[in-house]
Order: C-alpha cells, then structure tokens, then sequence
C-alpha cells in the first residue's frame, strides 16, 4: 500500500455509471457468441492436426533477460478440467462468466499457520471471493542464498489452502512490496552490498539479484496459476511505482522476467495512485499490463475508473480498486487510527453497485511479529515514524481474528447484496484468556554478558560501521570506543544513528567497579548532543552506546534505510576513532534461537539461578540506572482446553522486546504509546509451563511482573485521547 494515501479523501465528486452499467447486458450474450466460435474453431482445428498426423508442439524462444544471465526454461503443466481467467469488455471474466472480484488483502506472513484456515473462512463469511497477498523477499531469502519456505514461509501450502476454500488469489510478487514491512520487502543483506545498489531501478546489478529471486519464487508459483488448475488469477508486478519513480527500463525488464517464467496468459497487473501523475509514472500502456488503481476512501471512485481506462488497452479496463482502504496504520507515538464503518460501507456500495471490483486492505491485518515492523517517513529522513507491532489495522478482522464489530457486518450487509448467493455463516470470535500475572526475574544485566562474547565475532574499525555491514540485519548493535577522562564533561554528538542509541560510560577504576553509567538516549526524530559527566579516571573511559534498529523505511525517497551509527562521533568537536562493534543477537521471525551467550543467558539462566545468586544479582543492579537487561518468568496452563488466545501487558514496563516460548512476537513500548499489550495467538502456548523472556531497554516495572489478559488495549501512553479518528 502507499503509505502517502489518506484512508479518507476530502474530493467531492458526482458521477452516474447507468450508461456504463446498462450497456453491459447486450456484451454477455456477445461474449458468450464469442467463446462459442472460438470453440467450434478449435474442435475443428484439433481434428484435423488428428488426422494428418497428430499434434506437434510449435514453442517460440523466450527472450534473453539480460547479458548476465540465460533465460529460464518454461514449465508445461498438465491440464486436467482446468478454467480460464481473463480481462475482455471492461470486465473480468471467469470460465467464461462475468465475474466481480470482492477481495481483500490478508498477509500469511503476518498470520501464524495453524490460523490461516480460521482466517481465510472469516474472509469468506464477509463475502469475499479472492485473497490479495504480498510476498515479501525479505522474508524467504533472509541471508543471501539461504531460501526459507516453511513454516510461516510457506507460501505454496497458503496458496493450496486458498484453493481449497474456493477463493481465487491476486499476488503481489514485488519485489518491493511497501506493505508497512521492514525495507518494502527487500532484503536487509542488499544494503551491505558495495558498489551501492540503486534499488526499485534498471541498475544492472540490483536486476540480477532480483532475476535469481523471481528464478526461485516464480517457479513455485507458475503451477499455481489459475490456467493451470491453481487459483492465482493475477500477478502483481511491483508495488505503486508510479509513486517513486519513473525507470520504465526496470518495469519492462520485471515483465519480461514474469512472462518467460508465468507464460503469456497470466494477467499481469501494476497498483498506482488514481491520479494522473502516478498512473503516467507507474504503469505501462498497451495490453501487457493491467493497470489498476487504489485511492483514498471517500474519494469518488468512478472519475478515477474512468482514468483508469486511458491507461488501459480499449476493452481491458475492469474498474477495480486493489487497495480499498477499511481503516489505516498507526506509528509509535501517534492515536490509534479508526474509520467509521458506515463510511466504508458507503463508499463500497459505490463501486460494488455499478459493478465495480475491490479488495479490501486489509480485510484482515494480523500481527508484525519479529523485527519485520516497517517505518515512514517525513520529507526529512530524521523524521522517522516506527510502526506499531500491532497490524490491526483497524480492519473488519481484527488483530485476533474477532469480527463480531461493526465494520465487519456493514461490510458484509453490503457484499451480501450484491452477491448471488447466500454467504456462509459467521465463525464465532475465539475465547480469549487472560492467565494472570507473571513474576519474572532479572536473569542477567547485558554488560555483564560482554566477557563470554567470542572475540572473534567482534567486528573492529577505525570507525563505526553500519549494522548491515557488520551482518545484524535486525535487532541490536553495541558500538564501544574509549577516550581519556577529564576533570570536566564532555560533549557528544552523533550526526546520524539509525534509529536510538542508548549511551552508557564507564570508568574502569572508578568507585563503582567500572559498571556502565547511563548518559542519555539519541533518537534519530529528536537527534541532540549529549553531555558526558565529569570523571577522573586513571585509565581511558569506556563508551558504550546502544543502538536499536526499529524497523526500515518502506516507502518513499528515504527507502535505503541503513541502520546503526552512520557517521562520525564527535567528543567535543573531535573525531573519536577506534571502534568494536558486538552483535546483540536476538532471533528474528521464523528463526530458531541463536547459540550465543547473550541467548543461553534468555532461554535457560532464570531455571539456574540460586537464589542467593539472584540476590547478588540483584543488589548489582540497585544502583544501576537504565541498564539493559534480560527477565524471564513462567506460567502454566493446566488443561489442554484452557490454551486460548491471550495478550501480554507491559503497563509499567519502559522499552523492549518480548519471546513467548522462544517466539519473538515483537516490541513494547507502552510509556510512548498507543499499543499497551501484545498479542499472543494460541499456538505459541502449550499446555503445561509456558516460558516469557523479556529485553527490557529501559526501566523495568518496580514489581517485575507483566500480566497475561484476554483483550488488547491501545490506550497507553500520555495523550488525553489515543483514538485517532479518521
């Protein structure tokens, strides 16, 4: 999705499609007459190849994709019974029947998938017919050349279960994606590659690494097309290009790519703006691609459609809204973001009445578990927006699945009368349980985890280096240097951190045996010198200094997101040189945990802890202000029946990231607001103990306990009102 549309327009605009609507009833019958010729043309062509001597298949050569690299081979599938899906008198077209597309967007990778299924049946009881679905790279090829595609990765096993539930698929390929995922998608390993690449461009080496890609990724999908028996209708090339840029070389170049892998009877697609800008931009004219169009709810659709068909081959312009906004994202810091259900209801009927298409973003959001959150941006990179881990979105499929809400029945009401059959019955909302407070225990203080760190896994450089070229893709980088102490404070200041570093200092032969002290924090939106304290000290001062990647930008100028401390450090207007870089090396979404001390210490320290090594550890820390810190806790679930869903509040806790039974499900941060707790789904519990680690960055709650509740909550942080209403 764009993240520069607005879920609610201010244009005002009127126009009647009874003419367009009308015309429409003779075309049936005329479509019909049509495949009725081409049918008989066919039979009577097959016989004859019968008779003089059989059927010889006649393949013309596919054109060379670039210098670089042999054009794939294409893959004949058999056809058993299978259909046909097609785009012919500004209508979409189904075995040979008119057909409505009323989709919506549902991520699998931001569902676990033991509830694809519970998800997908709820898309289908509000009426819809297709799934629209990114596929995010980043996600599948985490390291260079090492392709993940199960567990929440599996794609293919998605795609079948959408077959089996009859729903047709519209796929967004990218490879970018935006989709409020960290980098749009994109790989965080590019970013370390020198020469730079240029991304979302013709830049012959970004074109390879996306050629090897689309090698893998379209092969798993080209069984999957509807033409050969599996339910993707349409592929998807890029992502609102005409919203960044204007390289038509590299949109050429993706569809050529597409095409030798796909065939030529796939429909191919680009999503743009519905302004005229970004539809010159963003899309290719002629009969190739389908250009479709998204635009802000509440804006009159049919001026736009009626736009859309200049960009559209004469015949082949469907109006369809493939982003049809049903509420909106929220960043840290901001109100949650609501749209009124009505309003969204309106504006469907206005499409779905004149027999427009749309999908639905989202129609469920889910959860940006991990480190996969994205970010925005302002018109200046500084001004940087981290979105929530929450993806609810505000979608008539909440976070959790619930849909007994009023935006999901107005919607519904609505599909309902336009559909010619009955839809299935509503799913109940799954039970919620809240398991109760969880008293966790302080298992170790990050620096004291410093000396069991291999030497060999620290990374040294006269000056700092970025997270990715140091290979911490996600999570947390610590950069040390030394100075010499003074009798008075010195000044420091970082230019450019991506995106908070916590700054720490230690004397080692000072009164408090060397134990880091906590200065400040530098935040990339608020970025202000800091002062160090005064401190003799007969050895150098050790400079400790934090940084959290808090998530990639993924739309917009400032896509190449580098993270980490991306300039000098000045102490008092000087340059300081001589720098260590130690990965804090947390797992990320759909990874294992790492072996490592700092990992050892999470998972299994708290089962070993003595109690009077818990009390020693524990008068350490009395004194220690906002040291980072790992606390674990256990709670038990007694009956198989009682494993729900639940939530996990942070209410009193300062800044971190949370595992459940070594699943990372994401950050908290309830004193910046809006998300106060996070979700939970049930198949991360199990019946029996259940394990809670914590990272906590800041201040811990006094009583080191967080709560297991059965809702969510949106309403921390210091605001009179964090609903922000759209």
């Amino acid at each position: 999705m764009s993240s520069s549309s607005r879920p609610i327009g201010s244009q005002s605009h009127t126009c009647s499609s009874t003419a367009e609507s009308t015309a429409a009833k003779p075309k049936l019958s005329a479509k019909m007459r049509k495949r009725s010729t081409k049918t008989t043309v066919f039979f009577t062509v097959l016989v004859l190849l019968l008779v003089f001597g059989g059927l010889v298949p006649v393949f013309a050569p596919l054109p060379s994709l670039s210098s670089h690299q042999s054009p794939p081979h294409h893959h004949h599938y058999k056809k058993m019974n299978v259909g046909k899906f097609e785009i012919d008198e500004d209508m979409f077209w189904k075995d040979g029947h008119p057909f409505q597309i009323i989709g919506g967007d549902l991520h699998y990778f931001r569902v676990l998938p033991e509830y694809w299924e519970d998800r997908l049946l709820r898309a289908k009881a509000m009426g819809l017919n297709t799934i629209q679905t990114y596929v995010p790279w980043n996600l599948h090829e985490p390291k260079p050349g090492k392709l993940v595609f199960d567990g929440i990765a599996d794609l293919v096993s998605f795609l079948k279960l959408c077959q089996k539930l009859d729903l047709l698929v519209m796929l967004r390929a990218g490879p970018y994606i935006c989709a409020e995922w960290d980098l749009g998608g994109f790989p965080a390993w590019l970013l370390a590659i020198k020469p730079a690449l240029k991304l979302r461009s013709s830049d012959p080496a970004f074109l390879k690494l996306v050629e090897k890609w689309w090698g893998v990724l379209l092969r798993k999908i080209a069984p999957l097309l509807y033409d050969n028996g599996g339910p993707v209708v349409m592929v998807q090339i890029e992502n609102e290009f005409g919203s960044y840029g204007d390289d038509k070389a590299y949109l050429h170049h993706l569809v050529t790519l597409a095409r030798a892998h796909l065939g030529e009877d796939i429909i191919l697609y680009t999503t743009d703006g519905g302004s005229r800008e970004t539809l010159e931009k963003g899309t290719i004219r002629g009969d190739a691609v389908f250009s479709a169009v998204d635009f802000s709810t509440g804006e009159e659709p049919w001026p736009i459609f009626k736009l859309q068909k200049e960009f559209n081959a004469p015949g082949k312009s469907p109006p369809i809204c493939s982003e049809f906004y049903t509420g909106w994202l929220t960043h840290w810091g901001e109100k949650i973001a609501k749209t009124e259900a009505n309003h969204i209801a309106t504006f469907l009927t206005k499409i779905l009445s004149q027999n427009g298409s749309a999908v639905l973003y989202m129609a469920h959001g889910g959860t940006n578990f991990g480190f996969y959150n994205g970010a925005n941006t302002g018109p200046d990179e500084s001004d940087y927006k981290p979105d929530l881990t929450s993806y609810d979105y505000d979608a008539p499929i909440k976070e959790a699945g619930d849909v007994e809400n009023e935006k999901f029945n107005a919607l519904r009401r609505v599909v309902q009368t336009y559909s010619a059959a009955s839809l299935p019955s509503v799913p109940f909302d799954k039970k919620k349980t809240g398991y109760g407070p969880i008293q966790l225990q302080k298992t170790a203080l990050l620096f004291d985890l410093l000396d069991t760190i291999d030497p060999a896994d620290v990374v040294e450089s006269e000056n700092p280096i970025s997270m990715e070229s140091v290979g911490q893709m996600f999570g947390f980088l610590l950069y040390v240097s030394e100075y010499a102490g003074k009798d008075y404070g010195s000044g420091l200041h970082i230019p450019k951190v991506h995106d908070r570093a916590q700054v720490f200092v230690s004397c080692p032969s000072g009164d408090n045996a060397g134990r880091p002290t906590y200065v400040g924090t530098i935040e990339r939106w608020s970025n202000q010198a800091l002062s160090l304290p005064n401190a003799r000290c007969a050895s150098n001062i050790t400079l400790y200094i934090l940084v959290e990647n808090m998530g990639r930008v993924n739309y917009g100028q400032y896509l190449f997101d580098e993270k980490g401390i991306l300039s000098s450090v000045y102490l008092d207007g000087k340059t300081l040189h001589g720098w260590k870089m130690i990965s804090i090396p947390f797992h990320n979404l759909n990874e294992g945990p790492k072996i490592s001390p700092i990992i050892h210490a999470a998972y299994s320290g708290f089962t070993n802890v003595s109690a009077s090594a818990r009390k020693k550890l524990e008068r350490k820390s009395e004194n220690i202000s906002k040291e980072p810190a790992i606390y674990a806790g256990r709670f038990s679930i007694d009956k198989v029946n009682q494993v729900n869903d639940t939530y996990i509040s942070f209410s009193g806790w300062g800044k971190g990231i949370a595992f459940v039974n070594e699943f990372n499900i994401g950050r908290y941060w309830p004193s910046f607001g809006p998300q106060c707790n996070l979700y939970v789904p049930a198949p991360i519990l199990r019946h029996g103990e259940n394990i809670v680690v914590i990272f906590e960055l800041e201040s811990p709650n006094s009583e080191l306990v967080v709560h297991s509740v059965d809702q969510l909550d949106f309403m921390c942080g210091s605001r009179k009102s964090n609903v922000h209403q759209l």
